[in-house]
């Protein structure tokens, strides 16, 4: 008798990740392989050689079911979901044969595109901007006049595993131009006065994440010891499967990633949209996953400090008095979100002479900047955050956690999960379920 496992495959720049899960959701294994070649970056280029991500993926299969029948030989996955970064695409053949280089989540050579599109799309769209997927669509069919199929990272990995190209998630299309509230591809993508079109049958066909998809594909259910009715469940964005790795998944859940720079997301019960903050929202387990990102965070704290003052101070704070220090902390002037000012200035003035207070004051600030982030989704419309969950390096420290609690007014948790791996072995999971 076999029992089943999932697993979540995030691939990245860096590397590649899979998790596996039981029915419980606790994991059973998980392994990173690092690749052994970074994207090629220059000026406004970032390109990556697709093909080493197939010998990556291979490996990785080949190592985790030695990994999970090492650790219970019962076990057999029975569903697989892979994300991928955001906006990263590549021109194909119908067969899946790349045609061109990967075009990273961070490519910017699009510029010309970006300023096109800006004459057609709408406003409130998440198309804008020289990285956007459709950018880089338009750019590819102008390189590779034989393109027959776009696809993004994820996508392209996991119909290696099928067969069957031209298939995608919802949350990977949005930047290519997927309405997600209509449900369809908009037409103002297919006839509009600047003559940019994309031929529809080069779009791929747009699932909601967690949809199961196709049967993978026999020689290699049999190569790597697949459960015999093993499915490719419909992905997700890395970001966003990251998400659902902390265990948020209802109207109020925030997730705020404390990492170099301070991300917020927040699940919904309705869209919202404001290009001109960076807010767009993906539709995910039935809500809208809303968002944005400041430039405060981390890396401003080690322009004060060294990590290891910081892990001294750290011990030493006092979250429950606040130091009456009314900072707005950024590595360098301009901000994003929650407010947008190219030219807000940092303020960490006046510096007390005590170190600690100091360091309390930026955090303080920090946070500062995180309940004015949820309120500005609030205010737009967004669910009022009932919950947050935390991730990235900062979650760690527990003095700051009690003082983003006292600020925010609400519950604050470290994550038990915050790989994105994990989050995608969920969906597959979900994507199995009543088969």
């Amino acid at each position: 008798m076999t029992s089943a496992a999932y697993l979540g495959i995030d691939i990245g720049t860096s590397g590649i990740r899979g998790s596996c899960i039981d029915e419980s959701c606790d994991e059973l294994v998980s392994l990173k392989i690092p690749f052994e070649h970074t994207p090629i970056t220059s000026n406004d280029t970032s390109e990556q050689d697709p093909l080493p991500w197939l010998e990556m993926l291979d490996r990785l299969l080949e190592q985790i079911t030695a990994a999970l029948s090492a650790h219970d030989a019962t076990y057999r996955i029975r569903g697989i979901a892979i994300d991928g970064t955001s906006s990263t695409l590549i021109a194909c053949k119908k067969d899946g044969t790349a045609l061109s280089p990967a075009m990273m989540y961070n490519d910017q050579q699009s510029k010309e595109q970006a300023n096109i599109i800006k004459r057609f799309a709408p406003a409130d769209s998440a198309v804008h901007g020289a990285s956007s997927s459709l950018a880089k669509a338009l750019f590819l069919l102008k390189r590779y006049s034989s393109t027959e199929k776009l696809c993004h990272q994820a996508d392209w990995l996991a119909a290696s595993l099928t067969g069957k190209y031209g298939v995608s998630d919802e949350n990977n299309c949005l930047k290519l131009g997927y309405d997600s509230i209509t449900g369809c591809w908009p037409e103002w993508l297919f006839d509009n006065p600047e003559d940019a079109v994309i031929p529809a049958s080069l779009l791929p066909e747009v699932y909601p994440p967690c949809t199961s998809l196709s049967t993978i594909k026999s020689e290699l259910i049999k190569k790597y010891g697949l459960d015999e009715n093993c499915i490719l469940v419909a992905g997700t964005t890395d970001s966003n499967a990251a998400v659902l790795a902390t265990g948020a998944y209802r109207a109020g859940d925030a997730v705020t990633s404390l990492g170099s720079t301070l991300v917020v997301k927040l699940f919904s019960d309705k869209p919202i949209f404001d290009p001109t903050l960076g807010i767009y929202s993906h539709r995910l387990n039935g809500k809208w996953l809303v968002g944005g990102a400041s430039n405060s965070g981390g890396n401003v704290l080690l322009q004060q400090f060294t990590q290891q003052q910081i892990d001294a101070l750290s011990s030493q704070l006092e979250p429950e008095r606040a130091t009456g220090l009314n900072y707005y902390p950024l590595p360098s002037a301009g901000e994003r979100f929650p407010v947008n000012d190219c030219n807000k200035p940092p303020c960490i003035e006046p510096r007390p002479d005590s170190d600690l207070v100091f360091f309390q004051g930026l955090l303080e600030g920090i946070a500062g900047i995180e309940v004015e982030a949820y309120a500005k989704l609030v205010e737009l419309g967004a669910t009022k955050p009932t919950r947050i969950l935390t991730a990235g390096g900062g979650s760690k420290n527990q003095a700051w956690r009690k003082i983003r609690e006292r600020m925010t007014g609400t519950t604050v948790v470290t994550a038990a999960h915050t790989e994105a791996s994990y989050g995608s072995a969920l969906l597959a999971r979900e994507g199995c379920q009543g088969r």
